[in-house]
């Protein structure tokens, strides 16, 4: 089976280029990150007329996570239990569409798109932290469920865990995304029994996920390692392969993020 994740940056500004890639890399599961639209927006006929199924939560124009499946989807669950709301000063709290799982070919797979944090003194920072801790929490709760649980926790993580996930560290001294909380959550994650599956495939420095539209950060290969497959164990021992599409950050329309594929053996 051939996994992929993809923060696409807008549904409705790049469903050409998603359904030309889905053609193209021959995925069976594709999780989206930053639809950007509302449920009725969402291009669902057009995945459809190519043999997958669609999962999918938006509310408005930010955030939005979806799942496109052509090996079964079954089980679909918007938000994992504990997921925070967000509550920005005196308002109401809202819940943000921000993940999506669903099992897929026999894979219980999350779509997820982690808070940005914006900046070190900002609360979403501690929106994201605690986002990220309801996460662990019930990452490992379905690991003590059933320790041969096959999961994958994949999407755009808004954290760079490694100094060699960014370009030049010095840039990101005062910045989110490169933190020692954030750091901390990302590798509490992997100490829950969820290991960064591409890595391996996919060693660095220099070998990054997104490439911000300013500056020719992209040319420049100035760019962050930021979206990641983590899997379970019995997820893990499956990984034959992955790889970092970098060609598809390429072009005119092209998502600021690049997908990330894995291949899981039989």
């Amino acid at each position: 089976m051939r996994l992929a994740t993809w923060n696409v940056n807008s549904i409705r500004s790049r469903a050409d280029r998603v359904e030309a890639w889905l053609q193209r890399s021959d995925v069976d599961v594709l999780a989206l990150q930053e639809t950007k639209c509302k449920a009725e927006q969402f291009p669902t006929e057009r995945f459809e007329a190519l043999g997958y199924e669609v999962a999918h939560v938006g509310h408005s124009q930010w955030n939005g996570v979806a799942l496109l499946s052509r090996v079964g989807l079954t089980d679909v669950e918007v938000g994992f239990p504990g997921m925070p709301w967000w509550a920005k000063d005196d308002a109401e709290p809202v819940a943000e569409a921000r993940a999506i799982g669903a099992t897929c070919g026999g894979v219980r797979v999350w779509s997820l798109y982690v808070p940005n944090g914006r900046s070190l003194t900002d609360p979403h920072l501690d929106y994201k932290l605690a986002w990220l801790e309801a996460l662990r929490v019930s990452a490992a709760g379905w690991l003590t469920e059933d320790a041969e649980a096959q999961v994958a926790l994949v999407g755009d993580w808004n954290i760079a865990p490694q100094d060699d996930d960014v370009w030049d560290m010095a840039v990101f001294a005062n910045s989110t995304h490169v933190s020692p909380p954030e750091r901390a959550a990302f590798a509490a994650m992997v100490e829950a029994g969820f290991a960064d599956v591409v890595r391996p495939h996919t060693p660095g420095p220099g070998v990054y996920t997104y490439w911000d539209y300013t500056q020719l950060r992209f040319p420049r290969r100035e760019g962050m390692r930021i979206d990641f497959v983590l899997g379970s164990p019995a997820l893990a021992r499956r990984v034959s392969d992955a790889r970092i599409d970098r060609e598809e950050r390429k072009g005119k329309g092209a998502s600021d993020h690049a997908p990330v594929v894995i291949e899981l053996a039989d």
